[in-house]
C-alpha cells in the first residue's frame, strides 16, 4: 500500500469514528442513538480489520469506494445501516442448471457497491 493510500484509509477510518461520535438518530431517542453509534463503531472496526492485509490495488480501491459510498448514504438518509436492495428472490430462474447460475451471476453483478461487504460479515 502506498503512503498516500494509507493516509486515505486512515482518514476514512477517522472520519467514520468522528461520525459515530457525533451521530444522532432520526427518532431522537437516546437508546436508538446509542445503538446506532455502537453499530457504526463495530462495523468500522470489523471491516477495517478484515481488510487490513489487502494488498491488491484494485481491491483496496473498491474498499475505499464502498466506504465512501456507505458514509454518503448513511449521512444522507440518516440511517447507519446499509440500505437493502429490492430484487425479486430468484423469481425467474429454474431451480437447477445454467439459468440459475446465470441469474446468480447477474444478481452478484447488480449488487450496489455499498453492500459488497455487508453479506460477508452479517
Amino acid at each position: 500500500m502506498t503512503p498516500a493510500t494509507r493516509q486515505k484509509v486512515l482518514g476514512l477510518y477517522r472520519k467514520v469514528l468522528q461520525i459515530a461520535k457525533n451521530w444522532h438518530s432520526a427518532s431522537g431517542q437516546i437508546e436508538e442513538t446509542m445503538r446506532d453509534k455502537e453499530y457504526i463503531r463495530n462495523e468500522a472496526r470489523t471491516l477495517f480489520r478484515k481488510n487490513k492485509n489487502v494488498t491488491d490495488p484494485k481491491l483496496i480501491k473498491q474498499c475505499i469506494e464502498e466506504c465512501e459510498a456507505r458514509i454518503e448514504i448513511g449521512l444522507h438518509y440518516n440511517i447507519p445501516y446499509p440500505r437493502p436492495i429490492h430484487l425479486p428472490p430468484m423469481g425467474l430462474a429454474h431451480k437447477q442448471g445454467r439459468t440459475l447460475r446465470h441469474q446468480e451471476k447477474l444478481r452478484k453483478i447488480s449488487k450496489p457497491i455499498y453492500l459488497k461487504s455487508h453479506d460477508e460479515i452479517s
